[in-house]
């Protein structure tokens, strides 16, 4: 039994590795922290000044705000997944399936099983907060709480493909005091210091008999938290009154979680308590976009964003000794998002929006899990700003997100190890699937100016 959950902790911690991973694939960095820019797809990020989320779209344009504003709000994200043409196999070595002893040959004994329902995203709710102080013409300070990485797969008990995660959540809050100076009409920058505190937790079954029947399942859990320092940095450029550059860079942030390992038989008695420290890098980001206003009502803009992706080479776990537990190459690549979008000042009071967004996965086809079964997305979005007073304004939006169908393949040869068997496994599982994802995005907030 020793042996057994020996192995289970070794799983668990391969499995930890592919969370850190997964966690922060392209599709799930978070583009949740303004409801106005979301209205036309975030096109302008780095160049359009609307109101106090600028602190994070570019820090240069709050000297560019004529009075001290808050904005608060949120988006809530409805996620819907469709697999299909499942494949999931168990496997039994060939002398243990004919009941004798361990050949190191793993043989096809029929499929694992369970379901595959799909729809496992939680509908959520993404909220922020800005508060901008221009001091007088030139300097400007703020405040932000906003959340920059996220995602969260929960699939039902018995999913097929639960040997290889049936549960992910990770969450990264960010604190930024920000500062801002305008040296003259033309240019003006801006820097703001960020605190992030990361928290997540895996889950993956394991079998614990022959059958990988779900009831008989062991629970394996992984919990971990941290926090890190980064910073952010931006320049606004106006070479006439009628055309805005910006440019924004966010430092990458780096973090430690140290992660406690639980495991949990179908009684729900803990069989094995571990720990184990993961180390974690959200990449820095470039964004650059051009605002024009082409007439006293319609303005246009244009974004691209580059993500450092390309750090993650592999991901390093190592054991409450310091001892290395699993080094994984992960092969990403750096990764680019284009958006176009459009504002139009209908009357005095309402602001009408749109926009396109075109965002290419750092993933590839080899190392997609079913913990985040991401590709490229296309993004559609509409929105509208009411400004019942001159001191209020309301923003709404709608997005519409659709990804590129995409497949997941997976194998593990590293199960239902066991003292009778002297620690070595004898079984494993495989699981391949296409999945379709598609989501509804909603926002609202409130700005006002005082």
């Amino acid at each position: 039994m020793q042996n057994k959950f020996n192995k289970l902790t070794w799983a668990v911690a391969v499995a930890a590795a592919a969370f850190a991973s997964q966690a922060n694939a392209g599709g799930y960095q978070i583009n949740e922290q303004s409801v106005s820019g979301q209205g036309y797809g975030h096109a302008g990020r780095s160049s359009n000044v609307n109101d106090a989320t600028i602190v994070f779209g570019n820090p240069a344009g709050m000297s560019f705000l004529d009075r001290a504003q808050v904005t608060a709000g949120g988006t809530y994200l409805n996620v819907n997944t469709d697999i299909k043409n499942v494949q999931a196999q168990r496997f039994l070595d060939a002398g243990v399936a004919q009941g004798g002893a361990p050949m190191g040959v793993q043989v096809p004994v029929g499929d694992i099983p369970g379901g595959n329902e799909g729809d496992m995203v939680p509908g959520t709710l993404i909220p922020f907060g800005f508060y901008a102080h221009p001091v007088n013409e030139r300097l400007a300070f703020g405040f932000g709480v906003y959340a920059p990485f996220g995602s969260k797969t929960d699939y039902e008990n018995d999913f097929q493909g639960r040997y290889f995660g049936n549960y992910t959540e990770l969450t990264v809050i960010s604190a930024q005091p920000t500062v801002s100076y305008r040296f003259n009409d033309q240019w003006s920058v801006g820097a703001g210091v960020t605190y992030n505190r990361v928290e997540g937790e895996l889950r993956r079954q394991l079998p614990s008999e022959a059958g990988f029947n779900a009831a008989g399942d062991i629970d394996s859990r992984v919990e971990g938290d941290d926090d890190g320092w980064g910073y952010n940095v931006g320049v606004i450029y106006q070479p006439v009154p009628e055309t805005t550059l910006g440019l924004t860079y966010r430092s990458k942030v780096d973090y430690t979680l140290t992660g406690d390992f639980r495991a949990y038989d179908p009684a729900g008695n803990v069989v094995r308590a571990d720990d184990a420290n993961l180390d974690l890098s959200t990449p820095e980001t470039v964004n650059f976009s051009i605002t024009q206003q082409m007439s006293d009502r319609l303005k246009l803009m244009a974004g691209a964003s580059w993500v450092r992706w390309s750090r993650f080479d592999q991901i390093l776990v190592t054991g409450s000794q310091g001892d290395t537990i699993t080094q994984e190459s992960q092969d990403y690549s750096n990764a680019w998002a284009y958006s176009l979008g459009g504002e139009y000042q209908l009357n005095p009071q309402l602001a009408l929006r749109a926009g396109i967004t075109l965002d290419f996965t750092p993933t590839n086809d080899e190392r997609r899990s079913v913990r985040i079964p991401s590709d490229d997305r296309r993004i559609f979005s509409v929105g509208a700003g009411w400004s019942p007073t001159e001191d209020l304004t309301l923003d709404f939006a709608y997005s519409y997100l659709t990804e590129r169908g995409t497949s997941v393949s997976q194998e593990r040869s590293d199960l239902l190890a066991s003292e009778a068997t002297g620690g070595v496994p004898v079984g494993g599982a495989n699981y391949s699937a296409d999945y379709k994802n598609e989501a509804h995005g909603f926002g609202a907030q409130l700005t006002y100016r005082f």
